[in-house]
């Protein structure tokens, strides 16, 4: 199942654990906190556990969220680059959905 981690952790060093753990677990870095990439249900317990140990009492908060498929087709996404022409904005909004069909009136 694609599972979605984030987090925000105070301290740097335990930062860096919690980011290394992630892309030991296969996670792709898509933002500053935020990996994504699928883990089994046991893949996740794992990585909560070890994200446990390493945070311990220390001040910060990691979300993991697993997504089903059907909420998967749901995803949009938009990405605008600074090098990306105007013309090329609209072209970068992706819809992982198919189009719905319009609802017939009456």
């Amino acid at each position: 199942m694609k599972t979605l981690v984030s987090y925000d952790i105070v301290e740097d060093k335990v930062r860096r654990k919690v980011f290394e753990a992630c892309k030991d677990y296969g996670l792709s870095h898509v933002q500053y906190s935020l990996f994504f990439g699928h883990l089994t249900q046991n893949r996740r317990e794992e990585l909560f556990q070890r994200l446990r140990r390493i945070i311990g009492r220390r001040e910060g908060k990691v979300l993991i969220c697993p997504i089903c498929d059907k909420d998967m087709r749901l995803l949009k996404t938009i990405e605008v680059s600074a090098a990306m022409p105007e013309e090329a904005v609209e072209a970068s909004v992706s819809y992982s959905g198919r189009p719905r069909k319009k609802a017939r009136a009456g």
